[in-house]
């Protein structure tokens, strides 16, 4: 019903996370080994504590960079808005097997509002909605 405040909750949502991230990542790497813990497939837990636990920074940067991405393409339209629609669904939905870790069931729900968003035609999040001109007689 509120489509420009749900993108700008998104849009500060994704930025908010990608600082989150980078700084986690730059500073404190180490704190992603403990959402091995709370997966719910094997397969992640094994990434994270394989593969994963050896390349932190490069992952969760390039991560991080794609959430800020993320965070502008709310902002915009065509396109670019789409892709960005997109990523964040397809972000969701891969995290959503962390179970509380991602906030889980708040992902699939998040995931569903951005498919939402998609189906509504974008404009730039600064823009009024069309209105109609009503024409007076004087």
């Amino acid at each position: 019903k509120f489509v420009r405040l749900a993108r700008l909750f998104f849009c500060v949502l994704f930025a908010w996370a990608c600082w989150v991230n980078w700084r986690t990542a730059l500073y404190t790497p180490q704190d992603y080994l403990g959402y091995a813990d709370l997966a719910f497939f094997s397969i992640y837990k094994q990434f994270i504590l394989g593969w994963f636990s050896r390349h932190i920074v490069v992952m969760v940067g390039f991560i991080a960079t794609c959430q800020g991405l993320i965070a502008i393409s709310l902002l915009l339209k065509g396109w670019i808005y789409k892709a960005g629609i997109t990523g964040a669904m397809v972000f969701l939905l891969a995290i959503s097997p962390f179970g509380v870790g991602s906030g889980f069931p708040c992902t699939l729900i998040m995931a569903y509002a951005l498919y939402l968003l998609l189906k509504e035609k974008p404009n730039y999040i600064w823009h009024q909605p069309n209105k109609r001109k009503v024409m007076t007689l004087s």
